[in-house]
């Protein structure tokens, strides 16, 4: 196939005022169509100008202003994570409903706390470092194929590889167990989406079934023959904290979903999304080869301009006010972590990608105390492999059409087929 011509970036904007105006007022998150998961910026633009914090039909709301989104983050008190409330409706009493509100990111101190202090324990700067080498050399394997085809899939051939076989290092899962990971991932997470329809909850519910069951098995294996704790993340969360602090059964097991799930899909969508905002900017990926040095800042600016995770939530814990709207207790609240990402009042051009970009808070990674704990191995995947693979391939070029996952919450692609030759 012929290679294709380099895309365009997509307009963040609508062509009038009225257009915006209209498209805030009449925005309903349970109810977005396929153009808005083609390019969610010109709505997320429109709510932060006309609707900053939009009432929803079924009485929640969403906030869409960098401001209002860092204050909801920063008081975890009166805007919990706990997500019980929310998901016995959607899911019942299942196993998605115990893996969700069992799992790091939706619980509140102190079950959070404790959970993430024997996580971020096994994910210390020792084990991060050791991952550097092998993530240097795996990177390079994956590039060596794709030269030899002379041709590649960004998403299958290293986006999703890379991240797949770090954190089954990190966890030391056998590399021929590792096969059905992905496929659970998405499952599992496409259950998150604003309105999962009824196939949707049934694959989620039976990929936690079958994670739990592989992980019985690994777990039980581990306990008989611990790793190295400084570097095996599974043994460090088994074994728990030196001051005897341990994760229940159900604790461990959901919890392990949660760091495969987690550090599996957003370094997808960093990898993918950052290779193809290059193809539609191609004055900054010529900026980028020319001066490699910025491959940190680059980093940033892809998880600022296309968020792997496009919006988060909470709930209102006692009556609170967000960006001057009163809101009582039991209030659901989405916030739009892609559209506060955009605010001009925090990023300059915001609607524009700058590799260079120097002041760039953006909250990708949340903000508060659920503040991403492998943020550090994001980045540095990140990093790698998209620095390794604009050095042997700066001349990329899209090969076919690059087709998008289909959601709301995770932004990413399913498949980026490309030619390296």
């Amino acid at each position: 196939m012929p290679a294709l011509p380099a895309p365009t970036p997509a307009p963040a904007q609508f062509a009038s005022a009225e257009q915006a105006r209209a498209s805030a007022r009449a925005f309903e998150l349970k109810k977005i169509g396929p153009d808005f998961i083609a390019n969610p910026y010109p709505v997320y633009n429109a709510l932060r100008e006309h609707q900053p914090v939009a009432r929803m039909p079924d009485g929640s709301y969403f906030v869409s202003r960098y401001d209002d989104c860092i204050a909801v983050y920063k008081d975890a008190k009166l805007f919990s994570s706990d997500k019980q409330a929310e998901f016995r409706p959607k899911f019942g009493d299942g196993l998605l409903y115990e893996h969700h509100t069992t799992s790091l990111i939706f619980n509140d101190p102190p079950l959070h706390t404790r959970v993430r202090k024997i996580i971020a324990g096994a994910l210390n700067a020792r084990a991060v470092a050791d991952m550097e080498a092998p993530m240097i050399a795996l990177t390079d394997t994956l590039l060596d194929r794709m030269a030899d085809k002379g041709e590649a899939d960004l998403i299958a051939d290293l986006a999703a590889a890379v991240p797949i076989e770090v954190i089954g290092n990190l966890l030391a899962i056998p590399h021929a167990k590792r096969a059905p990971l992905r496929d659970w991932s998405l499952a599992i997470l496409g259950a998150l989406e604003p309105a999962p329809g009824p196939e949707l909850l049934a694959t989620g519910e039976t990929a936690v079934a079958e994670f739990l069951d592989y992980l019985r098995i690994l777990v039980a294996d581990r306990r008989k023959r611990p790793g190295d704790p400084a570097r095996d993340v599974l043994t460090r969360l088994i074994q728990g904290e030196q001051d005897g602090e341990q994760l229940t059964e159900v604790e461990l097991l959901q919890n392990v979903i949660f760091i495969l799930n987690a550090g599996h899909e957003t370094t997808t969508n960093l990898i993918g999304n950052g290779l193809y905002a290059l193809l539609e900017w191609p004055a900054e990926k010529q900026r980028l080869i020319a001066d490699p040095g910025l491959i940190n800042s680059a980093v940033e600016e892809f998880l600022r301009f296309e968020s792997p995770v496009q919006i988060g939530n909470r709930l209102v814990t006692r009556e609170a006010e967000v960006g001057g709207v009163a809101m009582p207790a039991g209030t659901f609240i989405t916030i739009g972590i892609a559209a506060a990402n955009r605010d001009p009042s925090e990023f300059q051009e915001p609607d524009r990608l700058d590799v260079g970009r120097a002041r760039n808070r953006h909250v990708a990674f949340a903000s508060g105390v659920h503040f991403c704990v492998g943020l550090n191995i994001a980045r540095m995947e990140g990093r790698i492999a998209i620095g390794r693979f604009l050095a042997r391939f700066p001349n990329y070029r899209l090969a076919g059409p690059a087709i998008r996952g289909g959601r709301a919450r995770f932004r990413g692609f399913l498949s980026i087929p490309v030619a390296v030759a």
